[in-house]
């Protein structure tokens, strides 16, 4: 038997815009101005999946040293640490890596912004143990109790450092030669969604045809997009009285 030997299958831009527009029964060659309305489509789909939950291939890591007595942290403040891409954090924790080969992490618990605006005092110091997310256009995130001086450094930095794993924004589109920004598994929803989108446009009668491929195919790719871990249960024994 003689296979490929590859496993680097993609699609760029305009190779998922043919195949969507072949899809919603308009092939051949089409203007300007439907590749420009099948990209903004594009774009627009994929920022709608980014309602769509925890993408892993999109889940990053930042590290960002933490300051004396400052409780929001965000791109304007540090925009070399500090990404700028940000969606929502999913974890976080602080690090004492003034020990460099034996660094110890505190546990970081994530907050609402009710919880967060019934802190009597938002700058009191100490060891940071909550963190509150803003989501805004360009988000920040607070953390309480603000580092004190046992955990800053400002001679070095990178001694304590605030670290969170953030789900990062999908990227855009870009130019007709890019490769979305998705894992493999999602090309097929990818492509099922674009033409959904085209078929609204151009193809009215097959939108019903067309969402219901494009739900089934992305439900596939959501579920098997998970993290596998073992999981063990534990009877729980119940004991009379006395006993």
């Amino acid at each position: 038997m003689t296979t490929s030997g590859t496993t680097t299958f993609n699609l760029d831009v305009d190779e998922l815009i043919q195949e969507a527009y072949e899809r919603i029964g308009i092939d051949g060659s089409r203007s300007g101005y439907n590749l420009k309305s099948a990209r903004r489509s594009l774009n627009l789909l994929l920022s709608e999946w980014d309602n769509r939950g925890v993408h892993l291939w999109k889940v990053q890591k930042a590290t960002v040293p933490l300051v004396l007595g400052q409780a929001e942290y965000n791109y304007n403040a540090d925009p070399t640490n500090f990404p700028n891409n940000i969606n929502d954090v999913l974890e976080a924790y602080v690090r004492n890596n003034s020990i460099t080969t034996n660094p110890v992490d505190i546990s970081l618990s994530k907050i609402d912004r009710s919880a967060y605006a019934a802190l009597p005092n938002k700058l009191s110091q100490g060891t940071p143990s909550q963190y509150y997310v803003q989501r805004t256009v360009n988000p920040s995130i607070f953390l309480y109790q603000t580092a004190g001086s046992n955990y800053s450094n400002s001679a070095n930095p990178s001694n304590f450092q605030f670290v969170f794993y953030f789900l990062a924004r999908i990227e855009d589109a870009g130019a007709y030669t890019n490769t979305p920004d998705v894992v493999f598994r999602f090309l097929p929803a990818l492509n099922s969604g674009l033409a959904y989108y085209l078929a609204i446009k151009h193809a009215p009668e097959r939108i019903e045809q067309l969402r219901m491929l494009y739900e089934d195919d992305l439900q596939r790719a959501l579920l098997e997009d998970g993290q596998r871990t073992s999981l063990f249960v534990s009877p729980k024994s119940y004991f009379g009285d006395g006993l």
